[in-house]
């Protein structure tokens, strides 16, 4: 028989074999972008590089010191960052205020409204590209990053709204009541008690909307056309032709990807864990 501790160094033993697996896809990516490109396609494959070179990197980012830029991918970079970011801010937002609302207030046909606005969710972004295509071309909204972002927004509130209304139904309405006996209002009992106890909540939802925005391609690749607005997923096409490929540039790319979304995370993680010890509830 295994003793308690035993079966945690299985365990564990188990996580990071499973975690090395899910590496080596990235680590492959990474070598890919900085080996030569006699390397690339090299029979039997190179699994570690023998030279290192950054010439897709400096090309991606400061085109005058190698050749010409075939891809802008620093424009591609800015189109994402603004659409991600600003897309998630504005849907954590909105979400966290509605899953209040649903949590704390009474109102006929709440039950209704919350299983359309989850049941919402539920249509895959696919469906929606023509109808969209249509709709943005009417408002003049096709091709714009502004477009772009509130297509994001609308994507990610329900799943934020689920979120947030299941944190906010974890906390005691007594917390915000004694909050109120005190002297706060119901909006300033909602700021100091209620999102501060939320922030596991608010980490969780941030990451998913601003991850969920970063990776998009078929809305993004439907409604996006010029250099002004197209996001970094779409602009990995360009590194493909009717006979070439270049897979260093396109691997470059995606490390470039990966950077973003990595730092992103880590940083929401620090909130994440701070939450979960902010403020325990006896």
């Amino acid at each position: 028989m295994l003793t308690k501790r035993g079966k945690e160094y299985i365990f564990t033993f188990l996580a990071y074999f499973v975690l090395v697996l899910i590496l080596i896809p990235a680590l492959w990516i990474i070598f890919t972008s900085i080996r030569p490109e006699v390397e690339v396609n090299a029979y039997p494959p190179v699994w570690i590089p023998e030279k290192l070179t950054l010439e897709k990197y400096q090309q991606a980012f400061f085109s005058s010191g190698v050749g010409e830029q075939a891809v802008p991918v620093r424009d591609y970079l800015r189109n994402s960052l603004i659409a991600s970011l600003g897309s998630a801010g504005i849907a954590l937002t909105l979400g966290t205020l509605a899953g209040f609302a649903f949590s704390r207030f009474g109102f006929k046909g709440k039950d209704s409204l919350f299983l359309f606005v989850i049941l919402s969710r539920a249509v895959p972004g696919i469906a929606l590209s023509l109808p969209l295509f249509m709709l943005f071309v009417k408002l003049k909204l096709l091709d714009t990053l502004t477009g772009l972002s509130l297509v994001y927004t609308a994507y990610n509130v329900p799943f934020m709204i689920w979120i947030m209304d299941g944190f906010f139904r974890e906390i005691p309405q007594d917390l915000e009541d004694a909050a109120q006996i005190d002297g706060c209002t119901k909006w300033q009992a909602f700021l100091k008690v209620d999102l501060p106890l939320c922030a596991p909540g608010l980490s969780a939802s941030g990451i998913f909307a601003f991850l969920m925005a970063w990776d998009e391609f078929q809305l993004a690749s439907v409604l996006t056309r010029s250099l002004s607005s197209k996001t970094m997923p779409v602009g990995l096409l360009e590194f493909t032709s009717e006979f070439v490929m270049d897979w260093r540039g396109m691997c470059a790319m995606a490390v470039i990807m990966f950077i973003p979304a990595i730092f992103f995370t880590f940083l929401v993680s620090k909130h994440l864990i701070k939450g979960l010890t902010f403020g325990a509830i006896k």
